[in-house]
């Protein structure tokens, strides 16, 4: 027979929600730095030029980033505990999920961190060589949106909701959708793009369990 429906915190999924949604309204405001360059982009000085004055921009970066990152390490933990509780003994789903999450804020702490060389810079870009200001955009505008791990996730979670009913079956089927759209981006040179589906499974799942059943795990 299975146990009563328990009232186990979620705070952990609401987490999950929050960061995801965080990074990605912040990531898409901080991508802004670059919006007025135009045709520009091609002389690293006139970018230079153009993005000196938005530095507060890259502050943001900095402060989404971190905040991200902090709050999908612990909906990562959070996921891997209930996934564990769900799945048979012994099932790998709640360890890669956990670890594809572990990934995401890997990412976010990397991309974020360039921030601080490039807002220093920005502040005095007469001290800088533009080449190397430049440098530090790309790599800025990149990282820190290469959300494959949550891509990752999302299909662990697919798997553990069809096979073994760990997770509602609607949130595995759109765990599936949002997997592939990530690993699609990864076939193609923008891997940037795995941010807006991997940000938004993020979300979805975050939500999906904050609002969700309480269910604790069948026991004979």
């Amino acid at each position: 027979m299975t146990t009563p429906l328990t009232t186990t915190s979620r705070t952990w999924a609401l987490c999950g929600a929050l960061g995801g949604l965080i990074a990605l309204v912040g990531l898409l405001v901080g991508a802004d730095l670059t919006g007025g360059v135009g045709d520009g982009i091609k002389d690293n000085a006139l970018v230079v030029a153009e993005i000196a004055g938005k530095r507060n921009y890259v502050w943001l970066y900095q402060v989404v980033s971190a905040a991200a990152a902090g709050l999908i390490v612990v909906f990562a933990a959070g996921l891997r505990r209930h996934l564990a509780a769900q799945e048979p003994a012994g099932s790998l789903v709640p360890g890669v999920a956990g670890a594809g999450l572990g990934l995401v804020a890997a990412v976010l702490l990397v991309g974020g961190g360039m921030s601080t060389e490039l807002y220093w810079a920005l502040g005095e870009p007469e001290r800088w060589d533009p080449d190397t200001i430049a440098a530090m955009v790309e790599i800025y505008n990149t990282i820190a949106w290469v959300w494959t791990g949550a891509g990752v996730a999302a299909l662990a979670v697919a798997v553990g909701g069809f096979r073994h009913g760990s997770v509602a079956r609607w949130l595995a089927a759109v765990s599936a959708v949002l997997a592939v759209l990530v690993f699609a981006t990864q076939a193609y040179p923008a891997q940037y793009a795995a941010l807006f589906a991997g940000a938004l499974w993020v979300i979805v799942a975050g939500l999906a369990f904050t609002f969700g059943g309480r269910r604790a795990p069948a026991t004979a």
